[in-house]
C-alpha cells in the first residue's frame, strides 16, 4: 500500500502526540501489519532465531497469538513505523520480554523464614 507523504506525515503527527490507539486503528498500519506477518509466515522471528517455531496455531485456546513489533522503538522512530525492515512478527511471549512485561512476582510465603 502506497501512503502519500502527506498521510505519512498525519501518521507522524498522531504517534508523537502518543495516540497510539489511532495509530494502530488506521487502515495503513492493518494493511502494513497483514504485509509482516504473511511475509513472516505467520511465524514469529525471535522464536526461529532460538531454532523454535510459533506459529498462529501453537498455543490454541490463546485469543491473540502474534504481533507485529517495530525494532526500532515507534515513538523514537515515527519515520518507520510502516517500514517493512522496521517489523517483524513476534509471538506474545517474546514481544512481552523484549519490552521487559514480565513482572517479577514475589512468593506468597518464604518458607525459608523462621
Amino acid at each position: 500500500m502506497h501512503v502519500s507523504p502527506e498521510r505519512m506525515q498525519e501518521l507522524i503527527a498522531i504517534i508523537r502526540t502518543g495516540n497510539r490507539l489511532a495509530f494502530y486503528s488506521s487502515k495503513e498500519w492493518k494493511h502494513t501489519r497483514n504485509e509482516i506477518r504473511k511475509r513472516d509466515n505467520d511465524e514469529c522471528q525471535e522464536c526461529k532465531r532460538q531454532g523454535k517455531v510459533f506459529t498462529y496455531k501453537s498455543e490454541p485456546g490463546k485469543r491473540k497469538r502474534l504481533d507485529v513489533d517495530h525494532i526500532k522503538e515507534l515513538e523514537d522512530y515515527p519515520e518507520l513505523s510502516l517500514t517493512m525492515d522496521n517489523l517483524e512478527t513476534l509471538c506474545i511471549r517474546c514481544h512481552n520480554k523484549k519490552h521487559n512485561r514480565y513482572q517479577k512476582q514475589e512468593p506468597k510465603w518464604n518458607d525459608e523464614c523462621w
